[in-house]
């Protein structure tokens, strides 16, 4: 009889630590221990078999395992209902990643950040300003009064009638900014974008950008704005490259030169990115006009400087031979993929 009782009692052990990965195995649980033919059946048989001062015990014993198998089976039961609720997704989380490909720096940005960077070595800082400006600081400020010759250089996008608001055709209004609300010395990069009504083409654009740098201090010199400008080209184009300068005429610049630099594609000899000439124009420069310095209260007996300007665009251009400048404001991927070796 003791065998009947050790068999009972192994049988409760069992069905206490028993587990079920999922619904099928919970039906295999309920037909091994509570079916017709179950464990839990076979066990009841013997309580017939037992003499009368054990039936008690063995019947609380019975109950005990039967209830305990009724309630693991719930508990299976509750657990396979609730993960049935979870959304089924067709989504191997074991399997590796897409390999998705990558998009890369947009050729200006790349000569852009190139720029503030080789300035930087020479201690420029760099100052931003609003897009859209007042005539003030776009025009008047810089030497240009309203009947000025000079203005109609520039196409201008006007946004009022009384022609005082407008997108900036230049960076220098923010010369204007910082030479207004900082005492010299100073010495500063302005890149931006500017805007100036033009038809679009090969060679121009409505929308366009700019680098403009201002050095004021005491004693600066136009020997100072070329050495800067030499280190500039050699640190963009390489060493061999050569620099001239040709007299020119900014109203915001006096004495004011145009800087040309041999051209590479040729070397000197003549083609026709060069027309023939063996030099490609990069941008304008010159000393700071006393008359601009007086606008923004900084004493021009005392201290002096030099401003220069150069397109983002036309650098850029020089730089990868690029021969449509339209081509920068597509998007086509295929252009800009060719310059991911280049960041």
């Amino acid at each position: 009889m003791e065998d009947i009782f050790e068999k009972a009692n192994g049988t409760l052990e069992e069905i206490k630590i028993a587990i079920a990965a999922n619904a099928e195995e919970a039906e295999q649980f309920r037909i091994k221990y509570l079916g017709s033919k179950g464990v839990l059946k076979e066990l009841f048989g013997f309580m017939g078999k037992l003499p009368n001062e054990q039936k008690k015990e063995y019947g609380q014993l019975m109950n005990t395992l039967k209830s305990t198998a009724e309630q693991k089976l719930e508990e299976f039961k509750s657990a396979f209902e609730n993960s049935s609720n979870v959304p089924k997704h067709d989504l191997d989380l074991t399997a590796p990643g897409y390999q998705y490909p990558l998009g890369t720096r947009h050729p200006l940005a790349i000569v852009r950040n190139k720029m503030i960077e080789i300035f930087s070595h020479v201690g420029f800082q760099v100052a931003e300003g609003p897009e859209i400006e007042d005539d003030w600081h776009n025009f008047t400020a810089l030497n240009l009064p309203e009947d000025h010759p000079a203005r109609d250089m520039q196409d201008t996008f006007f946004l009022t009638d009384d022609k005082k608001w407008l997108l900036r055709t230049h960076t220098s209004s923010v010369q204007i900014r910082v030479m207004q609300n900082q005492k010299p010395p100073m010495k500063y990069i302005f890149p931006g974008r500017v805007f100036r009504n033009e038809t679009i083409t090969a060679r121009a654009h409505c929308t366009f950008h700019q680098v403009e740098g201002l050095y004021i201090d005491e004693n600066v010199s136009f020997a100072d704005l070329k050495q800067t400008m030499f280190y500039f080209a050699q640190e963009m184009f390489g060493r061999n490259v050569e620099v001239r300068f040709r007299p020119s005429f900014f109203p915001f610049t006096e004495p004011s030169a145009e800087m040309d630099i041999s051209c590479f594609v040729c070397g000197g000899s003549g083609c026709p990115v060069c027309k023939h000439s063996g030099w490609v124009e990069i941008g304008g420069c010159g000393m700071v006009d006393p008359a601009v310095l007086e606008n923004c209260n900084i004493d021009a007996k005392k201290y002096s400087g030099y401003a220069f300007g150069m397109g983002i665009e036309r650098i850029t251009m020089l730089k990868y031979q690029i021969n449509d400048l339209r081509l920068f404001f597509q998007n086509d991927i295929r252009f800009l993929k060719q310059f991911e070796s280049a960041v």
